[in-house]
């Protein structure tokens, strides 16, 4: 880990409020994996986004937008997610949304398959299509013309630019999580 956790005693003034905020949001909307330490201080990207609080804010909001205003079923989003983070290999995300998606019941052969940067045999035709265009877009390029008309046909054109940003939310994500070696707590 690269940048020390914070612990709220230590939180500057423009720290504290984005720390209250991310804690509100976490509460309520990623409950299912381990997010701070036992004297309050935030693991995963949540820590390096407090030590640049401008750019945390920035990136907390849209975290907030993509999850608050999610139209997309969750289980498209975890097959999307767990692409991503397995195409950067981002420990802590694959650590975080392995704990989603088995609370919500995916099986271990596909947390498994998925976690491998391979495509699950037993995906259902919706998440097959969010696992192709999140596929294609986490090895760069332009999104190929029969991928984007089938998200479209088959999320509708708000579903598929939901799962774009998604793709792109949680490569900024990997991205931080890898730039700063933060780690899965257990491993701590």
């Amino acid at each position: 880990m690269r940048l020390p956790l914070i612990p709220p005693a230590e939180l500057s003034p423009e720290q504290k409020p984005l720390y209250d905020e991310m804690r509100k949001g976490i509460a309520s909307n990623f409950n299912a994996f381990k997010v701070e330490r036992e004297d309050g201080a935030l693991m995963g990207p949540w820590n390096p986004w407090l030590h640049e609080p401008r750019i945390g804010r920035a990136i907390w909001d849209l975290t907030l937008a993509m999850t608050a205003e999610a139209s997309l079923p969750d289980n498209i989003r975890q097959v999307v997610i767990l692409v991503v983070g397995a195409r950067f290999d981002a420990a802590y995300e694959i650590y975080a949304h392995i704990a989603v998606a088995e609370k919500e019941g995916m099986s271990p052969e596909r947390l498994a398959t998925l976690t491998a940067d391979l495509k699950p045999v037993d995906l259902s035709p919706e998440e097959s299509v969010a696992f192709d265009l999140a596929y294609v877009l986490v090895r760069g390029g332009t999104l190929p013309e029969p991928v984007y008309r089938l998200a479209v046909d088959t999320f509708g054109q708000h579903g598929t630019n939901e799962m774009i940003y998604l793709v792109g939310l949680y490569a900024l994500v990997s991205t931080t999580l890898n730039g700063f070696n933060v780690p899965v707590p257990e491993r701590e």
